[in-house]
């Protein structure tokens, strides 16, 4: 098989997960009031692509699935926490790829890696919205971890139950 065909076969396994994120994003279980929502697995088919492929793959789908996000959905603020909101957060998730043997370990690593980066912007951008005599730092860890711990344990089991059926290692 040609390189042009591989180059062709993961492009087009970039534009599926892509579009399937994007449609699962859409079914929310519920949504914070500044942004954020739990959902029936909006990750699972980044973090699958992610172990699938490898690290760049995968961070690439996530970049370019935050880019999406951000279009559909994104709220401007500023070019620096939309950055860390959108492309950075959701490239992270690249990051299980490095974990294709302990798949669980990945999304937990990967996630934690979203979760930081929605933190920071948290902490920088929408500290303002703390409750008064609450610390943002305390502010941002609660508001995102509020949906993003739902949203990491409904990633691990469907990932879990992705892996006895052995998707990871199937030829598409």
């Amino acid at each position: 098989m040609s390189n042009k065909n591989v180059d062709t076969k993961v492009l087009a396994e970039m534009a599926i997960a892509i579009a399937l994120a994007t449609v699962l994003s859409y079914i929310k279980i519920f949504s914070m009031p500044y942004g954020g929502s739990v959902t029936l697995g909006s990750m699972v088919p980044i973090l699958l692509i992610s172990f699938r492929r490898d690290v760049k793959i995968g961070a690439t789908t996530g970049v370019i699935y935050g880019v999406v996000q951000m279009i559909l959905d994104g709220w401007f603020y500023s070019p620096v926490g939309m950055f860390l909101d959108y492309p950075l957060a959701f490239g992270v998730l690249g990051l299980a790829g490095l974990f294709k043997k302990q798949p669980i370990f990945g999304v937990v690593v990967s996630m934690a890696g979203r979760f930081i980066s929605h933190f920071i912007s948290g902490v920088v951008f929408f500290g303002m919205y703390a409750p008064e005599g609450m610390s943002p730092v305390v502010y941002s860890a609660v508001y995102n971890g509020g949906y993003m711990l739902p949203e990491l344990i409904i990633s691990a089991v469907l990932i879990y139950l992705l892996v006895q059926r052995d998707v990871l290692s199937m030829n598409l």
